[in-house]
Formats: C-alpha cells, structure tokens, sequence
C-alpha cells in the first residue's frame, strides 16, 4: 500500500484548494524574509561561484510561477517573455549568471508581487479537475515547492555569504540526552516504495512498486558532530583506504580535513553558521559534508550508507500495518513536535530530538534536521514518465548525482515527505547535508544498546 487515500485534505478539491493557498502565502513569506534582511547590494553579489545571486533566484521564482500558472493553466499572454530566457536555469549556469541584465532588485519584486496577484485569481477560478496540471491542484502545489527549493538554495546563500549575521532564530527546544539503541533492525521483504495517490508528488516519487529489500540495521538517529570527530582525529582525513579514489582526490586536491565550515583553534573545533562563529556541539547531527565524506566515514565505522530503498522503507514502512505511510509517524502532516522543518529554527536539533516523529520501527529525525545521504544514483523508478516537464528530472538521470532523503531544517513540508528525492553531485557540501550509516543484518542478530 502507499500513503493515504482517505485524508480529505489530500483528496477533497476544496480542501487542496486552500491548503494551496496556504502553501503559496507561507513560501512567499519567507522568499520576503531571505531577500529583505540584506541591502540591495547583497542581493545582487555572488557570494559563491556555486550560487545565483539571491536578485536571481526572487526573478526565476516569479518567472516560473508566471510561466505554469499564469501560461500554462490560465493560458494567458506572457508578461514580460523577453526575460524567460534570463532566468532558464538550463540557458545559464550559476557563475555566469552575475553578468546577465537581471532585473534589479525592487524591479525584481514588482514582478514577482504583480506575478502573485494574478496567480491568486486563477487559483481561486481554477477548477481541480480536467487536466493533469489542474488535478489535485497539482500545478500550484508544484510551484509552492519550487518556491521552497529556492528558499533552500537562498538560505544556502546566506550561509555562505561574508560579513553580518542577517538571519535569526530561536534554537531548537532542548531535550533528555538520547539513551535509546544506536541501531534499529528493520525487517526483510517486500514494501511499497514511491507513491501513485500523493496528489503533489513529483515524477521521480513516481510510481508507486514493490521492491524486496534484505534485512538490515540502520542508525537510530543521524551520525553526530561528536561521532565524526573522532573520525577526524582517528586520521579519517588521512587514511587513503577509507576513501572513494574520486573522494581521496578531492580530498587531497582541496587540503580538507573537516566539515565546510569548521575550524579548529587549538583543541576546540569551532563553525561559522550565519555569520556566527561557535563551538561545534557534539550532539547535533553532523552537517555540511559531501557523499564522499559520508561514504569515508561509513567505511572507517565498519558500516555503509543505506541504500534508497533501505532508508524509504526505514522511514514509511509500518510492520503492524504492512503499509507504507505518507511520513514516519504516519499520515498525518508534519507538526513542530514532530520535525524539525521550515526554517522554525538555523541547525539540526540534537540527535535523539522529536520522539512524536519516530517510525514505527524506533527510528528518529528521517525527516527534517539534515538532508541524508544514500548510496544509490539518482535513478528513474520502473514505468517512470517525465511530467510537466523533462528539465525537473530526466535530465539528471544516469549522471554522477547521488540520492539524498529526509530533508533538513531548511526545507518546508510542502517540499518534503517520505518519498521526496533530492539529489546532488557528490562532492558538494554547502548543501545542508549529513547521514546514517547501515549494515547488512545476520540471521539471529539484535539491535546494538546503548546511545548514538
């Protein structure tokens, strides 16, 4: 089986009709809160070759929504079609994109305001029926969640930006130090994997099918700052054996030797988050390290990353049930007690935080916190079938990009579910991006106690 089918909030067309709104209205809230909290000038500079500057991304949000709702389901006239191909994430790579005559910032806002207006009429006029954009809302579902992706990518940005701390939050709330098993045993046999019934989900959760998957251990919670440390100081940064050749050659290319954005002084790792420079806390999930990172740590524990279908069926697979749920607690829609999402709070909670969101096997934070590497490629699901557009998948498909699951702090929960896939090339670490390892399960083996 697959997530729901009888909440009347992912099936009823009036229901979806204001949970678009809604979407819509919370993603352009805090698009307002990424490119209002600096000065212009901040807008405009690249602070990263491997980022658009943020004036880029509030016209290309704008752009796409104009194109898909005010295009595409309303079928209006183009407003403005001599900037389309300015803001074609295909036409222009990211270090390029400085030098094109981009809308400046308060021109930029107009349009993206004027954009908005106009895409609330027709949300409010248009029927949730009759074509595959407009079933279940799909298209303005579809457009929140670019919107969110984008304010992931600003928020990245942000982290990487030099000068003033521009963004605030409060902290997650504080908990008891995790004392539970530091590994979960997650049965073998068949689950279902993807989704045909999520109403907003994009083509590569699609479809819903079986896979048969071996028994296997997973970490209880994601792999810890404390935890990687002692990777480092074990040599992990120095030991050729544990590394991908690919990965040792970064390794050695770039002189790394801890997470981006760590630093030690003395004999105290400290991290610069947001413009602010404090020590590394032991128990948060560990952030900002590459697929070859994880992977070398995986190796140096003894242990692998999980497969995809490992951490789906760890995150949405009910043994009581024999079904796969929307999320790990079930169908219901993530709650504050439940994840840490949406930007509520700048850093992963502690490891072992939000026991209201643990799966039914023991597993805790598979979503929100940190975006977690797989070992698997970013491939098409069997029966697979690109839509709206072959841009949004297909065309990463074969290539060097590895899975990532979960979703992190910085992600909001329109843009995040059990079956959501996100995927990047393995070398990157500005993406807000840790782990958990796995291992192979034996046939009369138990869980190992004791904490993460």
């Amino acid at each position: 089986m697959t997530g729901s089918t009888t909440d009347p909030e992912t099936t009823d067309p009036e229901a979806l009709r204001e949970r678009a709104l809604a979407a819509l209205l919370a993603a352009r809230e805090r698009t307002t809160l990424l490119t209002s909290c600096v000065e212009d000038t901040e807008l405009t500079a690249q602070h990263s070759p491997l980022m658009s500057p943020l004036v880029w991304d509030l016209a290309h949000i704008g752009n796409q929504e104009e194109q898909w709702l005010l295009r595409a389901v309303a079928g209006r006239e183009a407003m403005r079609p001599e900037i389309d191909p300015l803001y074609d994430a295909f036409e222009h790579p990211r270090a390029e994109r400085p030098s094109l005559p981009l809308l400046a910032p308060a021109e930029a806002r107009g349009y993206a305001a004027e954009v908005r207006g106009r895409a609330l009429d027709v949300l409010e006029r248009t029927p949730f029926r009759g074509t595959p954009l407009t079933d279940a809302g799909f298209a303005f579902g579809m457009i929140a969640q670019h919107e969110q992706q984008h304010d992931e990518t600003m928020l990245i940005t942000h982290q990487l930006r030099s000068g003033q701390t521009a963004l605030t939050a409060p902290d997650p709330p504080s908990c008891e130090p995790f004392t539970g098993p530091s590994e979960v045993l997650v049965p073998g046999g068949p689950f279902t994997m993807g989704t045909s019934t999520e109403p907003w989900a994009l083509d590569n959760e699609r479809p819903a099918h079986h896979r048969l998957v071996p028994p296997f251990f997973i970490d209880t919670t994601p792999v810890t700052n404390g935890a990687y440390r002692r990777f480092i100081e074990d040599g992990g940064y120095e030991r050729m054996h544990w590394w991908d050749p690919a990965g040792w050659a970064m390794v050695r290319r770039h002189n790394l030797c801890a997470p981006l954005f760590w630093r030690r002084e003395g004999r105290q790792w400290l991290r610069r988050r947001f413009g602010t420079v404090e020590p590394v806390r032991d128990d948060e999930p560990v952030l900002h390290v590459s697929w070859y990172e994880a992977d070398a740590y995986a190796r140096w524990a003894g242990r692998r990353l999980p497969s995809e279908e490992e951490w789906e069926k760890a995150a949405r697979y009910d043994p009581v049930t024999d079904r796969s749920t929307r999320y790990p607690w079930g169908d219901s829609d993530p709650t504050p007690e439940r994840a840490n999402l949406g930007q509520r709070h700048l850093r992963p909670a502690p490891a072992g935080s939000y026991p209201a969101g643990e799966s039914p096997l023991g597993v805790r934070q598979l979503i929100g916190d940190v975006w977690e590497w797989t070992s698997g490629d970013f491939l098409p699901y069997p029966g697979f079938a690109a839509f709206p557009y072959r841009e949004y998948s297909d065309v990463f498909f074969g290539g060097d990009y590895k899975v990532l699951r979960g979703g992190a702090f910085s992600v909001d929960e329109v843009a995040c579910r059990g079956t959501f896939r996100n995927w990047d090339h393995p070398v990157r670490r500005q993406i807000f991006a840790g782990f958990r390892t796995a291992r192979d399960a034996g046939p009369t083996e138990t869980p190992t106690p004791g904490p993460a």
